[in-house]
């Protein structure tokens, strides 16, 4: 998979991109330090994933991903960032991002970039976790549970799977259904919900 790494940490993005650079599936295709520069190493080289920073002086990081999913609505961006404050959650998933992970530990980054890859989205434990919280800070109000009136009974227990983080084989265990049927129902909740991915569908029930 051919990357792009941008934070405004200029050792930080060294650092990724040799830790990085050294798995051989990865290729570091290009390494910026602003959002702007986020977004012009999109356009010219089309990579796999963007690997961004939030948090950046000038145009930040959900700038660079916005401008990003404009030209290219397929395009996987992940953030990789030292801040797990709910309205960056919120705004990132919001955007349509395929990952939000804490800087903890390096060793994490390429799996997760990897299951991007495969399609799926990831979520670090702790960005879970606080986007969990958000629900329990009040009791959810006919507002909230209406927000789900669109779905099927079957749509409802698919969401539960995905926001108890199930893969679809094993919603499709526990539901005495085929994988395709599940893909079939989850494509139905992202165009009903005007969600973009799987985590943006649990966001939504634990917010909902």
């Amino acid at each position: 998979m051919r990357i792009i790494v941008v934070d405004d940490d200029r050792i930080v993005v060294r650092s990724l991109a040799t830790i990085l650079g050294a798995e051989p599936d990865i290729d570091v295709a290009g390494t910026g330090t602003s959002g702007e520069e986020a977004v012009s190493l999109f356009s010219q080289l089309h990579p796999d994933i963007a690997l961004l920073d939030i948090q950046m002086p000038g145009k930040d990081g959900l700038f660079a991903a916005e401008r990003m999913l404009e030209e290219d609505p397929s395009a996987r961006i992940v953030f990789l960032t030292t801040f797990s404050d709910d309205d960056y959650i919120v705004q990132a998933l919001k955007l349509g991002a395929r990952g939000y992970l804490i800087k903890q530990d390096v060793a994490t980054i390429a799996p997760a970039l990897r299951s991007v890859m495969a399609g799926q989205s990831v979520l670090e434990g702790e960005v879970l976790a606080r986007a969990a919280s958000l629900s329990q800070k009040q009791a959810p109000s006919e507002h909230d549970l209406s927000a789900f009136s669109c779905l099927t009974d079957r749509e409802r227990e698919v969401v539960a799977g995905i926001a108890d983080g199930l893969s679809n084989a094993e919603i499709a265990a526990a539901l005495c259904m085929s994988e395709g049927t599940v893909r079939n129902h989850i494509s139905s909740i992202l165009a009903k919900l005007g969600l973009r991915s799987r985590t943006q569908i649990a966001v939504f029930y634990y917010r909902h």
